[in-house]
């Protein structure tokens, strides 16, 4: 416990009370235990597409409303990076709207959201009274150097209706062994999103723990020489991309993820098109956005530019 409250504190400014960490066997856990623990039966909760999936089965199966919103194409707003897309946003609150589920930075389209961008998702929240779950899994995975800011961070009113979800797993590549945990500072949510675990959610097995302890004490040199590494794989990726007609994509300032556009292309599958070119992405369609695909760039440099290559190949062969 200690080390996930000094880590906090030493990367990003912010000093919780322990008694706010609530442990779980995973982040997905960890969603959709909020989804039910916000609002009643039929309310509302909204997130922004494309999503990581869970975010669009979570409020489902917690037997709330699934409420999207695209986000706005890149260049739409005047501004190359993913925008939020504020008078759609505005358009979607409605008088059962109880939540908002934010991922933070945001997978798939790589964005490190900004303070001033933030700031408008909480003056947004506390105007519309609604919890915040916000999905910070990949906070450590910075490529430009920024230093992540935690919502909850942002003011006292906004961190009293957050959940934070965070974990070590994608940052030292230990999600098997099933250990994250959510910060709640309000006593009342935090109640609320244990009573929503009981009977449902297992703990965390002594391994999980351990491992959580060792990588936020002594995994700092690994993690740096990570990040450099997923820099140069993410700059292997946009180069290749720029290079192939009829794919685009944005520069990706956090996660080890790219969102490539392939809609130009005109195939009605991509993923099966790319899958039997030899490489296994994820189908934007399972995000919310058909015409994309996920590329995952954590992996050693040779295995990259292998699936770059046969992708290249792909696309050349239309």
């Amino acid at each position: 416990m200690q080390a996930v409250c000094d880590h906090l504190d030493n990367e990003y400014g912010w000093r919780i009370d322990p008694s706010w960490l609530v442990w779980l066997p995973g982040l997905v856990s960890g969603l959709n235990v909020a989804c039910r623990a916000i609002g009643e039966a039929g309310s509302g909760l909204l997130t922004a597409t494309p999503i990581y999936p869970p975010f669009l089965s979570a409020p489902q199966l917690a037997g709330r409303r699934l409420l999207t919103v695209p986000l706005a194409s890149a260049g739409a707003m005047g501004d190359e990076r993913w925008q939020w897309d504020w008078a759609a946003m505005h358009r979607a609150i409605g008088p059962q709207l109880a939540g908002l589920l934010l991922c933070h930075p945001h997978n798939p389209v790589g964005r490190a959201w900004t303070r001033p961008e933030l700031e408008k998702v909480g003056e947004y929240c506390l105007a519309n009274d609604l919890i915040l779950v916000s999905d910070e899994i990949h906070c450590d995975l910075q490529l430009n150097g920024q230093r992540h800011l935690p919502a909850a961070m942002l003011s006292p009113e906004l961190a009293r209706r957050t959940i934070t979800l965070m974990a070590p797993s994608k940052t030292f590549n230990i999600p098997g062994l099933g250990c994250a945990f959510a910060v709640i500072a309000d006593a009342a949510l935090r109640g609320r999103f244990k009573a929503a675990m009981d009977g449902i959610v297992p703990h965390v097995n002594v391994l999980g723990y351990v491992a959580t302890e060792a990588a936020y004490r002594h995994g700092g040199a690994w993690r740096a020489r990570l990040l450099e590494v997923l820099r140069a794989n993410r700059n292997q990726v946009q180069a290749a991309v720029d290079t192939m007609p009829g794919l685009s994509m944005r520069e990706v300032e956090a996660t080890y993820l790219a969102w490539i556009d392939v809609r130009a292309l005109g195939w009605s599958n991509p993923q099966r098109r790319l899958e039997e070119a030899g490489v296994g992405l994820s189908a934007g369609r399972e995000f919310g956005a058909e015409g994309f695909v996920r590329l995952n760039f954590g992996c050693a440099p040779a295995l990259l530019e292998q699936a770059l290559q046969r992708i290249a190949v792909a696309v050349t062969a239309g």
